[in-house]
């Protein structure tokens, strides 16, 4: 029997690393005995046509159903493993940043009030919220990362990059999809789809998947293990073919998580310029306290309150694709919710001291496309579009003070700081509202000067507007009438009231040439502009010097964008490429989230830092060696830094000094300058398996990333070591359409932190996460 023999590809990387893809494809026309390497071709739809990845004059990394299953990347976070341009930071599923060489999101907690640089689409349809990237996937085909602004292309304006995945459109044919998954730490999946037909024009299909898993801290206060894994989620899809040229696709999902996360645990403490008496080792003999271990990978907590991190998201859409004239215009119509309902233990000790925290939101948004893609004639394509969205927010707040909260914020030289429940049961309750609105034109055109040369020019108009009415009151604590015992209660936490409001309109585009050399070499370049919107603080900000709040600093200016990229694509010979990538990133008025200096503030707050920039060379490259044989390695260098930056907060070790610094010339948060990664899949000839016939295949991937600063304000203490992670793959893929393989991630057990932070209050504490042991199991996946 013919066997198709399928092979890891690595793809165009124009960031950290190499994208590795798994890629099904037809046997080679040629017999056994023909020595070419038949060449594969991926297609891709990030520019609206489907075109040979190798062709497309932008960095952009595929990642095909069958290797994003073996490789365990079941949701974005898994993703930056195998796509090291993609940086995911997530202390919670709110708390989570998604950057691509290093730009999108500030880096810490999430403010609503920013849109998010790295867009993330779902066949189609823009999901706002951060939170989206921790779901697991759900019957994906596709996924495409693209790097750079993405504004004449897409809907929603992208200033870092976009993250387009494609799900399995409903089959006139009877399909069944079966994955089950067992490993340790008591992690189970299973996933599964159904498709076929209603009637001779509708289509119908309906998938799930279902992720648990164990804690990986153990909580010794209530002898349990926590952040676990706990997710559910379903999709269903209707495809109504109306004629041969218009069909009409109605989807609906829902995924739920109820995790019991997610803390961080204790790593060490810095010595800051504060008195003795106000750091972490005074304050903590004060309490006679001690935490269970200060290694981090002893993976034990003592945190005293609560910890959930549950989330509701779903949301329906319309999608018609109707091919009329010279193109096919496309409609998507959607709504989309976000449900979170949070507690944390904001202090990450088993001390009193902050006993709640918990900010639950409600969100929803509406979005409406208008795409007209086509060819005008052999020399000219286009795209045209019109972009509507619509957020409304409702986000509800409470912390609570406990009783070691005086001690551990007030400074004891302050008279009456000791006073008997001053702070115990001290609390601020918020009311945040919120609306954000934008409109958008947007359009690119492909003219194919000749036969070898391209030019594609883009413009984008785009308006935005954004208010917020934040109400904040506190209650409980010592109630007295005492100015001074007032006036440190609300050091901590003060009333709160202001309304802001701010709209922009903004301009952007680009130009891209692409030259052909020859069949086995595409050169290009691109420059750009972008701009991300205006924001609002949606998290409260900072009093004034006379005890009001500093409304200017409500609204944070938009981020404007010059980028600049050339890369080259080549094939030097058959089953062999290598690709190369340069650019540069320079940002003004840059979006970043800083933490107001003075005493007992436990909340950020967002700023604009007056530029940054980044830059970057990037190479991959892939190596078929025969059929059943391939290897591909990549290696980039990234640089990012704050151009300007003259009133930054301080360092860690350097609270308790000047709350304004410098810190032009430093390096930006969450970026390695070096990352890499190799690996390599083999494939047997044919073979066999309890009388089935297949293919056996072996596959090991490295990643590395030199260390990175996790901290808006680069600090010695938040450094976060370099670390190198081996995963790996053993299986047989029978011919009659079930595989079976073994697994392993971190397979050599290292301990690393996925980010590192300073504990709120300005001990010098300072606390981190740690990555995932070693991870192993086995998965079964039948298609019939």
């Amino acid at each position: 029997m013919a066997l198709k023999p399928r092979l890891i590809l690595a793809v165009a990387v124009a960031a950290l690393a190499p994208t590795a893809v798994a890629q099904e494809i037809a046997p080679a026309e040629a017999g056994p005995a023909d020595p070419e390497l038949r060449r594969e071709t991926i297609t891709v739809t990030a520019r609206r046509v489907s075109e040979d990845l190798q062709d497309v004059p932008i960095p952009v990394s595929v990642l095909t159903e069958d290797f994003i299953a073996e490789s365990g990347a079941f949701n974005v976070g898994r993703l930056r493993e195998i796509v090291p341009t993609l940086q995911f930071y997530s202390t919670n599923p709110r708390n989570t940043s998604i950057n691509i060489r290093g730009v999108g999101a500030p880096y810490g907690l999430t403010n609503d009030g920013l849109d998010a640089g790295v867009g993330m689409y779902v066949d189609g349809v823009f999901y706002a919220r951060p939170a989206s990237t921790t779901l697991d996937f759900i019957d994906v085909s596709q996924i495409e990362v693209l790097r750079g602004p993405q504004g004449t292309l897409f809907g929603k304006n992208t200033t870092a990059g976009a993250i387009n995945i494609t799900t399995k459109k409903p089959s006139s044919t009877p399909e069944t999809e079966v994955e089950l998954t067992y490993g340790n730490l008591g992690y189970t999946q299973a996933k599964g789809a159904i498709s076929g037909p209603i009637t001779d024009k509708i289509a119908g299909r309906i998938s799930f998947s279902g992720t648990q898993r164990d804690g990986t801290l153990y909580n010794v206060r209530d002898n349990d293990y926590i952040n676990d894994l706990n997710n559910l989620g379903v999709r269903g899809q209707l495809l109504f073919n109306v004629t041969d040229s218009l069909e009409i696709i109605l989807a609906g999902d829902h995924t739920r998580q109820r995790p019991n996360g997610y803390a961080l645990v204790p790593v060490g403490v810095a010595p800051t310029l504060r008195p003795a008496n106000r750091q972490y080792q005074a304050l903590a003999d004060y309490f006679g306290y001690a935490p269970p271990s200060f290694n981090a990978f002893d993976r034990l907590t003592d945190a005293d309150t609560y910890h959930q991190s549950n989330q509701d998201i779903g949301g329906i859409s319309l999608t018609a694709n109707w091919d009329i004239g010279p193109g096919t215009l496309t409609s998507i119509t959607a709504w989309r919710l976000w449900n979170w309902g949070p507690s944390n233990d904001r202090d990450f000790l088993g001390l009193p001291i902050t006993t709640v925290s918990a900010n639950p939101s409600e969100q929803t948004q509406w979005t409406q496309e208008l795409r007209y893609a086509g060819d005008l004639s052999e020399r000219l394509g286009f795209v045209a579009g019109a972009f509507y969205f619509a957020q409304e927010i409702d986000s509800t707040g409470n912390q609570e003070q406990g009783s070691a909260a005086a001690r551990w914020l007030l400074n004891p030289s302050s008279a009456g700081w000791d006073t008997p429940g001053l702070l115990d049961g001290y609390g601020q309750r918020s009311d945040i509202q919120s609306k954000n609105t934008s409109a958008a034109l947007f359009g690119q055109l492909e003219w194919r000067v000749t036969d070898r040369l391209r030019l594609l020019p883009g413009l984008r108009l785009n308006y935005d507007k954004k208010s917020v009415d934040y109400d904040a009151q506190v209650y409980g604590g010592l109630q007295t009438t005492n100015p001074a015992l007032i006036a440190l209660q609300r050091s901590v936490l003060a009333p709160l009231t202001y309304s802001a409001d701010a709209d922009d309109t903004n301009v952007s585009g680009q130009i891209t040439a692409a030259y052909k050399v020859g069949p086995a070499l595409n050169l290009y370049a691109t420059y750009a502009t972008a701009f991300k919107p205006v924001g609002l603080n949606l998290s409260g900000i900072p009093n004034d010097a006379a005890g009001n709040p500093a409304i200017e600093l409500a609204t944070v200016k938009p981020e404007d964008v010059r980028h600049i990229e050339v890369g080259l694509k080549s094939e030097p010979r058959d089953g062999f490429t290598a690709n190369l990538t340069a650019y540069e990133t320079e940002i003004r008025d840059y979006q970043v989230g800083v933490v107001n200096a003075q005493i007992g503030v436990l909340r950020g707050y967002l700023a604009n830092a007056e530029k940054v920039r980044v830059r970057g060379v990037e190479f991959d490259g892939r190596a078929q060696w025969a059929d059943n044989f391939v290897t591909y390695a990549a290696l980039a260098w990234t640089e990012g830094k704050y151009v300007a930056f003259p009133d930054a907060p301080p360092a860690l070790e350097d609270t308790g000094g000047p709350q304004v610094v410098d810190i032009s010339g430093t390096r930006l948060p969450g970026i390695s300058e070096w990352s890499g990664s190799v690996g390599g899949e083999y494939t047997s000839g044919e073979s066999a398996l309890l009388g089935r016939e297949g293919n056996y295949f072996a596959a090991l991937d490295a990643f590395f990333r030199s260390d990175f600063s996790s901290s808006p304000t680069e600090s010695r203490y938040l450094t976060v070591d370099g670390y190198t992670t081996l995963a790996g793959r053993l299986g047989f893929r029978a011919a009659n359409g079930w595989d079976v393989y073994l697994w392993g991630r971190n397979l050599l057990d290292e301990d690393y932190f996925e980010l590192l932070a300073a504990q709120p209050g300005n001990s010098g504490l300072y606390v981190g996460q740690p990555a995932d042991p070693r991870t192993y199991g086995i998965t079964l996946r039948a298609r019939f």
